[in-house]
């Protein structure tokens, strides 16, 4: 029988001690913009990881930027290339934390658990780029790793992807799938309007 994750894990919300929920942004860089990666969904992702900032920022709550630097010699996302750079809707400021990574997971390669530790964070809300890939990868182990995790749906997205056998799937299809599969298990998935109203 699966086990329900809302019994272990409650969404932290105005009972929860919002100093100790950081805002965790992944990877939200100017080479996911190269038409490489494929068709897209969810073009408000950058729009609402905005409004989440804003609202982190006015409460002076913790907020984590996640860099990936691609090891990969033509990606993008290759730390000598400009797609590196974060994009503006998710520059971050002179006093929030950034790590970088090389791999999927912000937790590995990475102090991202002891930084949040040490500094009494047990409740990550977690948006960025992609949702299949380092969104789900860092989700499922902040999940492991004891973490309350809120997932925002609309502040993620991927890309179309090309099955192994040929299939096409949509971007949509790939993003709705993976959420269902992380909710309730690894995390709980919210929209940004529900973030906010219970972060207001």
């Amino acid at each position: 029988m699966r086990e329900n994750y809302r019994s272990r894990q409650p969404l932290c919300d105005k009972r929860c001690n919002l100093k100790n929920t950081a805002l965790l942004v992944i990877d939200v860089q100017k080479g996911f913009d190269d038409p490489c990666w494929g068709k897209r969904n969810n073009p408000d992702t950058e729009s609402n990881i905005a409004l989440l900032l804003s609202k982190w920022r006015k409460k002076e709550l913790s907020i984590i930027h996640i860099q990936h630097c691609s090891v990969e010699p033509n990606s993008p996302l290759r730390p000598a290339f400009p797609g590196n750079e974060f994009k503006d809707e998710a520059l971050p400021l002179i006093n929030e934390k950034i790590f970088t990574k090389t791999v999927n997971s912000a937790f590995i390669g990475t102090e991202l658990e002891d930084y949040l530790r040490s500094h009494g964070i047990n409740s990550l809300v977690v948006v960025g780029l992609t949702t299949d890939h380092c969104v789900s990868t860092t989700t499922r182990m902040a999940g492991n790793l004891g973490f309350k995790v809120t997932l925002v749906s609309d502040a993620t997205a991927t890309f179309d992807r090309l099955g192994h056998d040929g299939t096409e799937y949509s971007a949509n299809e790939i993003h709705k799938i993976h959420l269902a599969s992380l909710n309730e298990e690894f995390c709980v998935v919210r929209s940004t309007t529900e973030v906010l109203r219970e972060f207001a």
